[in-house]
C-alpha cells in the first residue's frame, strides 16, 4: 500500500470524523492537513471504522439490553443481532432494513459501517416515507464475498437493489463511500432515480480521461518481488488486524473520532465490530485496503455528475478533517442543480447531528413534490 499522501487522502476510506454540532448556513474553512496522520493510525482508525474488531461477550450481550437513553433522547432503530431483512443478490446474502409506507428512500451507509448507522434517521423518515437501509455487500450483516472489489460492484448491488427490491421511482441517500455509490447508481438509473442526497461523499475530481502509465512487469517484478510484496501487506495488515480487535483499542479509536464521546455507547460499538466476527472479514479488509484502494483514482466525481440528471442535495458536516467544504462548494459549482445545506458537524452528520439532517432531508424532499408509483418498474 503506498505510503504517499495522495494514498493516504483517498475519501473511500475515511472514519467516522470528528464533530459537534450546530446548524449554519455560513461555510467553515477547513485547514486541518488531509495528510496529518501516519499510515499506523490510519491503518487503525480505517480498520475499526470497517469493522474489524471484536468486543469482548459481556460487552457484546448487554449492548441490546442498554438502559442507556438515545442519543438526545431520539427515536432509535432497535439493534437486532440477527439483522433485520435480507435479499439474495449474486448468490449472496444481503441485509437491509425496511420501514414505514409512502415514496421510498434508499440509505447507503460509509465505509465499514451498516445499515445499523442510520439509526437515528431510520424512524423519523419512516414517518413519511418508505425508507430502506442496505449493507453494502463486504460491511455489515451483509456477507463477507472473496471478490476483488470495485466501485462498480456496488453500484450493481444498488442499481439491482432499486429493480428487484424497491420497483419503483426513489430517493438515494449515501454517506461516504455510500455517497460516491449513490451517485454511480443514480447515473445509470436515471428513470428511477430522481434525487441523491450527498453526506461528506467520498470520490475525487480529477480527469477521467487520465490514464496511468505502467510499464510492463519484467521476469523478476512478476515472479519475485510482487509475490514478496503481497507477503509483507499480509504480515503487515493481518498484525494490525489483530491489534484492533483488542477491547481497550476499540474504545480508545472510537472516542478519538467522536468529540462527545457520550455518543459511543454499546450499539454503536456492536454494529461496527460484530461484522468482524465473519471468518471472512480479515481478507475481505485485506483486499479492500489493497486492491481496491490503489484503483478507486479511476473513478472521479465529474466523470459521474457530467451524466447525472437529477437533483442533488448536499448535507455537509464543515468541521470533517477528512472530506471538508471546499469539496462540497466544488460539488456545486460543478453541477447546478445542487443545494447545499452547511452543518458545523463532522463527517458523518446524519449520526452527529440526525435532528438537523432530518428536518433537512425532509424540506428538500418536499421541494421535489413527490408521488408514489401506482405500478412497479
Amino acid at each position: 500500500m503506498s505510503s504517499s499522501c495522495s494514498s493516504i487522502r483517498t475519501e473511500f476510506f475515511k472514519p467516522l470524523s470528528r464533530k459537534y454540532l450546530v446548524p449554519t448556513t455560513k461555510t467553515y474553512q477547513h485547514t486541518k492537513s488531509k495528510c496529518g496522520i501516519n499510515r499506523r493510525e490510519f491503518a487503525y482508525k480505517g480498520l475499526v471504522v470497517a469493522g474489524a474488531s471484536v468486543i469482548s461477550s459481556s460487552d457484546s450481550s448487554s449492548s441490546s439490553s442498554s438502559a442507556t437513553l438515545p442519543f438526545r433522547e431520539m427515536e432509535r432503530l432497535p439493534y437486532k443481532s440477527e439483522g433485520y431483512n435480507f435479499w439474495k443478490w449474486r448468490n449472496h446474502n444481503i441485509h437491509y432494513v425496511e420501514q414505514g409506507e409512502g415514496f421510498p428512500i434508499v440509505l447507503i451507509h460509509g465505509f465499514g459501517a451498516s445499515a445499523f448507522h442510520w439509526r437515528y434517521n431510520i424512524p423519523e423518515l419512516a414517518k413519511k416515507y418508505k425508507v430502506y437501509a442496505v449493507d453494502l455487500l463486504g460491511f455489515g450483516w451483509s456477507d463477507k464475498a472473496l471478490i476483488e472489489y470495485d466501485a462498480m460492484v456496488w453500484r450493481d448491488q444498488v442499481v439491482d437493489f432499486v429493480k428487484e427490491v424497491v420497483k419503483e421511482p426513489t430517493i438515494l441517500v449515501g454517506n461516504s463511500l455510500g455517497g460516491f455509490t449513490a451517485l454511480i447508481s443514480a447515473a445509470d438509473l436515471p428513470e428511477q432515480v430522481i434525487g441523491v442526497a450527498l453526506l461528506n461523499s467520498a470520490g475525487q475530481f480529477g480527469s477521467a480521461s487520465r490514464e496511468t502509465v505502467n510499464s510492463e512487469e519484467n521476469i523478476l517484478q512478476k515472479f519475485l518481488l510482487n509475490p514478496l510484496k503481497e507477503v509483507f501487506q499480509r504480515v503487515v495488515l493481518g498484525f494490525l488486524f489483530w491489534q484492533a480487535k483488542q477491547p481497550a483499542r476499540i474504545k480508545s479509536v472510537l472516542k478519538s473520532v467522536y468529540v462527545d464521546s457520550s455518543n459511543v455507547d454499546d450499539y454503536l460499538v456492536e454494529s461496527i465490530t460484530r461484522p468482524a466476527e465473519d471468518p471472512n472479514a480479515g481478507e475481505v479488509y485485506y483486499r479492500l485496503m489493497t486492491r481496491f484502494m490503489s484503483n478507486q483514482s479511476k473513478y472521479t466525481l465529474d466523470s459521474v455528475l457530467t451524466r447525472l440528471s437529477c437533483p442533488l442535495l448536499l448535507l455537509w458536516g464543515d468541521l470533517d478533517p477528512w472530506v471538508g467544504p471546499k469539496k462540497a462548494n466544488q460539488i456545486k459549482a460543478f453541477y447546478p442543480n445542487t443545494s447545499l445545506v452547511n452543518l458545523q458537524a463532522g463527517h458523518c452528520p446524519h449520526d452527529e447531528v440526525p435532528e438537523l439532517v432530518n428536518g433537512a432531508l425532509v424540506n428538500w424532499l418536499s421541494t421535489l413534490q413527490l408521488q408514489p408509483a401506482i405500478q412497479t418498474l
